[in-house]
């Protein structure tokens, strides 16, 4: 053999080939990479509460839905609830749990800043969970150790004792624990400078703020998951629900919140409207404080309390107020949460709800003072107290403004009766931790027996006897009568014809428009 390479011939078909792929990476380089379509159009929503700055602060979620009517748009989580995953990586790409279960670390998303510019570090959540103070923070101070930052995208949570039901607290809708403030921005301004113009980390930015009447939101292009399709967010709070009708006839508003009644019915006959109704976990209930702090109230009676079970017409209430398309329900837990209970259906019977007042001693009824509740489901507390009158409880309805009931109802301040709803996500732990245990958020009393068996589960690791004390401290509620269920609500909206996707039911049992990235108008 010489020293000079051999050439070897090459076929006329592999040559074509060649000059082709050559063309095609030449091709690739010469024509610019796609550029996402630039954020066009507004959508208006016409809202059924009024609008208070303190949605707009995770610190402050109670166990409550609205909070997320406006948090899955100025701010965004470690975990949450999406399209498809009810607890999908958000901020966070990915988390691991320690074998023991006494920490969990959570790996952030890198090149994720805040509205203002502001990378998102590890700092900015542990910032987060330290000044977090609504629904069941009291456990997350309890139960954790330590929030430690390993580096600048690496965080861990350690606890005193395994929590089961961490992920559940943490990464759904059953508290804002889980969502990201920025810890700069929020100790330049302070808590009351934040509410009036926060800032996030969501796919959209505060513009502006009318209190109580509108917000407006512009896209965050910058926004990690995708560019938002629609430029600008309009909430405005309708408190009339025929004027909400009115305005999405006319094209003044896109979406429209809770439209009930014969209003639904005409919703739904309306050429270019389209009804959608949502299912979000939400229970409604009545309260009888009384029952633990005054021995001489008719409350403190279970066969009154039981009257009350008895004279309410629930079926004819949602034929009326919801199309029927409503659950009727004897529980204050949602059907679809884990380690539900499934209690006897509600019946109405007047003569039976008499009979019992009369064998408590009070054979005229009695008067029964302020029936409290929120104000957008006054309907609902009207048809109840007329079922009630009949039955001789005799009581006013109080409505109150939400941002207002929701401030008066967690300070403890009202009493007589308190129609209660909960639409958050979570389970049967979560929504007895917010209402039934002991220190809850909502909660005004309880029982020594139904207390014992919620501190026992809520460190039980073992899901068949955790399942066990569930179910059983469901039947103590219900052998008691603490409370009055009435139904799991049938959240009925609705969308003109501008819209594409309205973002209704996209993530499953969310009762609003949402993820707002996710919401399209129509091409014109």
């Amino acid at each position: 053999m010489t020293g000079r390479t051999r050439l070897l011939p090459i076929s006329h078909r592999a040559l074509a080939l060649a000059v082709a792929l050559f063309l095609t990476l030449l091709l690739t380089l010469l024509v610019p990479a796609a550029v996402p379509a630039s954020p066009e159009g507004q959508l208006t929503w016409a809202v059924h509460v009024s609008l208070a700055p303190t949605w707009f602060d995770p610190a402050e979620t109670t166990g409550i839905i609205t909070p997320f009517l406006f948090l899955y748009a100025l701010h965004d989580a470690l975990v949450k609830p999406m399209p498809g995953n009810p607890m999908a990586p958000s901020l966070a790409e990915s988390w691991t749990v320690s074998p023991d279960g006494l920490s969990y670390d959570f790996v952030l998303r890198r090149g994720v800043t805040f509205h203002n510019g502001d990378p998102l570090t590890a700092e900015d959540v542990k910032f987060s969970i330290e000044r977090y103070r609504g629904a069941a923070s009291g456990a997350f101070k309890t139960r954790i150790a330590g929030v430690d930052v390993i580096d600048s995208h690496r965080v861990r949570y350690r606890f005193k004792q395994p929590w089961p039901d961490f992920m559940t607290y943490f990464g759904t809708m059953a508290t804002g624990a889980g969502w990201i403030v920025p810890k700069r921005y929020v100790e330049r301004v302070g808590d009351d400078g934040f509410k009036k113009a926060p800032i996030g980390a969501g796919p959209y930015r505060f513009v502006s703020f009318s209190p109580g009447v509108e917000l407006v939101l512009e896209a965050y292009e910058q926004y990690w998951r995708k560019t938002p399709s629609v430029k600008r967010l309009v909430f405005r709070a309708i408190p009339d629900e025929s004027t909400r009708l009115a305005m999405l006839k006319r094209g003044e508003a896109d979406i429209a919140y809770s439209i009930r009644g014969a209003l639904a019915e005409e919703l739904r006959r309306t050429g270019g409207l389209t009804l959608k109704p949502s299912y979000p976990p939400g229970t409604f209930w009545l309260v009888f404080p009384e029952q633990w702090t005054d021995a001489r109230s008719p409350w403190s009676d279970k066969r009154v309390r039981l009257a009350v079970n008895y004279a309410i017409d629930r079926a004819a209430i949602n034929q009326a107020e919801t199309l029927g398309l409503s659950k009727i329900t004897g529980s204050m837990i949602p059907q679809t949460f884990e380690s539900y209970w499934q209690p006897p259906r509600p019946v109405y019977d007047l003569v039976k709800a008499r009979q019992l007042l009369a064998d408590a001693g009070y054979p005229n009824g009695f008067d029964a003072g302020d029936y409290y509740c929120d104000a957008s489901y006054a309907n609902l507390g009207e048809a109840v107290v007329n079922y009630l009158r009949a039955a001789g409880i005799r009581a006013q309805l109080r409505p109150l403004e939400r941002a207002a009931f929701i401030a008066q109802n967690s300070q403890k301040k009202l009493k007589n009766i308190i129609q209660t709803a909960s639409g958050a996500l979570g389970n049967t732990s979560t929504r007895l931790d917010a209402f039934v245990a002991a220190g809850g958020t909502f909660t005004y009393g309880t029982y020594p027996d139904i207390e014992g068996l919620i501190r026992e589960q809520a460190s039980e690791m073992d899901p068949k006897k955790r399942e066990t004390i569930l179910l059983r401290t469901q039947e103590l509620i219900h052998e008691k009568a603490m409370v009055a269920p009435i139904w799991e609500l049938a959240f009925i909206n609705g969308h003109g014809p501008r819209v594409a996707e309205s973002g209704l039911t996209l993530i499953t049992s969310h009762a609003y428009s949402g993820p707002y990235e996710d919401v399209k108008l129509k091409a014109r």
